[in-house]
């Protein structure tokens, strides 16, 4: 766990300088605190308003969690049938590739009329945006397999599923990973636009609450709390591929 030690003392120095500079461009330009509110306030707010980030951040993790389970589980199974079928090659790629072009986020408002305002919309919208990322990251490992082993493959006359589970699903894990990587940068970004457009909890709504009544503070520690949330995942994300190659 050495390295994950490093992660966090690397993350705790990286926030402190930007603590420090934060606080010391509020003090130097005397910028409102309406617009810019420096450290300590947002420190109170995260502190005041904690039971209520708290009940907020429980809604979008909840979402974004089960929003990026689904989109990893349906990138792979679509990965893995590309992989494995010429035919959903030629069908299949060239809708992903159509279905990608159009942005995700302008579908947001029709997702919202169509699932309501509640977890349904924010669940789809996250399952979406990785979907792609994953799919495509996976499907390139799978068929990327060095020509040795497709050499010995073939002498040992296996069956398209032996050759697949056998050799490129291994193969491909690193690129799976890679895939896993921008699904989790993705995914809070995901969840936050979802909630901006429809809602009634959730850490974007907070923040759009705050907005409206000129709570600057309590939306950047609606923020922070979103920071962390993300951080989370990227360090469990990779504490799983630690323990994979270990």
């Amino acid at each position: 766990m050495r390295w994950l030690t490093h992660l966090l003392l690397r993350a705790i120095a990286a926030a402190g300088f930007a603590l420090t500079f934060w606080h010391f461009v509020v003090w130097a330009t005397g910028v409102p605190g309406f617009i810019l509110p420096g450290p300590a306030r947002v420190g109170a707010a995260l502190w005041d308003k904690a039971p209520l980030l708290w009940e907020h951040a429980q809604f979008t993790a909840v979402n974004l969690l089960t929003g990026l389970a689904a989109g990893v589980a349906l990138g792979v199974v679509t990965a893995l049938n590309l992989a494995l079928s010429p035919g959903a090659r030629v069908l299949l790629r060239p809708m992903l590739i159509f279905a990608q072009a159009v942005p995700v986020f302008a579908l947001a408002p029709i997702l919202t009329l169509w699932l309501g305002y509640g977890a349904a919309s924010k669940i789809v919208i996250v399952m979406l945006v990785i979907y792609f990322p994953v799919t495509s990251a996976f499907f390139d490992g799978l068929m990327r397999l060095p020509a040795p082993m497709s050499d010995l493959a073939l002498m040992m006359r296996a069956t398209p599923l032996r050759r697949l589970v056998l050799l490129q699903v291994p193969h491909a894990l690193p690129a799976l990973g890679s895939g896993l990587r921008l699904a989790v940068v993705y995914a809070p970004f995901a969840v936050i636009i979802g909630e901006w457009v429809g809602a009634s909890r959730g850490l974007g709504y907070l923040m759009l609450l705050a907005n409206g009544r000129g709570q600057t503070d309590l939306m950047f520690a609606a923020l922070f709390v979103l920071a962390a949330i993300s951080f989370l995942l990227f360090a469990a994300l990779e504490t799983l591929a630690k323990g994979i190659r270990a």
